[in-house]
């Protein structure tokens, strides 16, 4: 019987950072899972110039400084990273991830700029409306810690990025509700992918994450981390 996890690689989703998973890391904590929560980075050239494989490369770098056995675990922009090293893992978690291709064909249009700017343009009301199951203190965090992404990595997600179906278990956390990636199409890319699907009580995209229910949640993805 292989060993339980004992560490994760946690990846942050587009606009947001490592303190996404501030309430998860307590909680994956106290199952005696190590966890890593490291903040993607502009590359040297500068963030309107940063790609998709930019990112990968730093999430393949974090990953392998952890122990085996270890888990990648990833929400929206982050699920997609997570997918793409996930040969180095040993089990994989997928919060409403942005889905691969030929699934991303089906996601909502949209025109990227260079820079998109979530923390120069962010807004308190705005960020109340994306986060309503998130108490007013969580809401009032992530306005200030929203930050500007690269258009370059998000245009490169709706085009489409090729991963390959990895051989570790995988478990697709799902929202009831999500404006930004429909679930009925989260639902049937775990579905081809052979993936345990945990449905999330929640109405929101990040609300996994953030939102009243995260805690009851995060324990579960523990324990079927523990079970790994």
């Amino acid at each position: 019987m292989p060993a339980p996890v004992r560490h994760a690689l946690l990846l942050h989703g587009a606009g947001g950072g490592g303190w996404e998973w501030n309430l998860w890391r307590g909680v994956l904590a106290a199952s005696g899972i190590e966890v890593a929560t490291p903040d993607l980075r502009p590359a040297a050239a500068g963030l309107e110039v940063t790609t998709f494989d930019d990112y990968v490369a730093q999430a393949r770098t974090a990953l392998r400084a952890l122990s085996r056995p270890r888990a990648v675990i990833g929400a929206s922009l982050g699920g997609l990273l997570a997918m793409a090293c996930a040969d180095e893992a040993d089990a994989l978690v997928l919060v409403n991830p942005l889905p691969p291709r030929p699934w991303s064909a089906a996601m909502p249009a949209r025109a990227w700029p260079d820079t998109v700017r979530w923390h120069g343009d962010a807004r308190l009301a705005s960020t109340r409306r994306a986060l309503p199951d998130a108490d007013d203190a969580t809401a009032l965090f992530a306005f200030r810690h929203w930050r500007d992404e690269s258009g370059a990595v998000l245009r490169s997600t709706q085009a489409g990025i090729d991963v390959k179906k990895p051989r570790c278990p995988v478990l697709c956390v799902v929202s009831t509700q999500d404006e930004d990636v429909p679930p009925a199409l989260n639902y049937a890319f775990a579905q081809d992918w052979d993936a345990e699907l945990l449905r999330a009580a929640s109405p929101s995209h990040v609300g996994p994450l953030l939102g009243r229910s995260a805690r009851g949640l995060t324990g579960q993805v523990a324990g079927w981390l523990s079970a790994r």
